[in-house]
């Protein structure tokens, strides 16, 4: 996803891909990056739900909430598939 100039871009983004894939990158600092991929499922006000693929770890799905503003901040990087 090309880095939105600004909170209603990204959330216009956000919405469009509602139910499509999408692979998150999520800075944990310290050069630790993690790599997932899910589910756009909901989108709120303030932030939305991404239903993670389950791994061999763990079986069952997991559901993880982000704000728009980690979207600007570049704390997370959204790739949509």
């Amino acid at each position: 996803m090309r880095q939105p100039a600004n909170l209603c871009a990204a959330y216009n983004s956000i919405v469009q891909n509602i139910g499509r894939k999408v692979k998150v990158k999520t800075n944990l600092g310290r050069n630790k990056v993690d790599i997932t991929e899910g589910i756009i499922r909901a989108t709120y006000p303030c932030v939305f739900l991404i239903e993670l693929k389950p791994t061999e770890i763990t079986e069952t799905t997991k559901t993880m909430s982000f704000s728009y503003t980690d979207v600007l901040t570049k704390d997370i990087e959204l790739v949509f598939c």
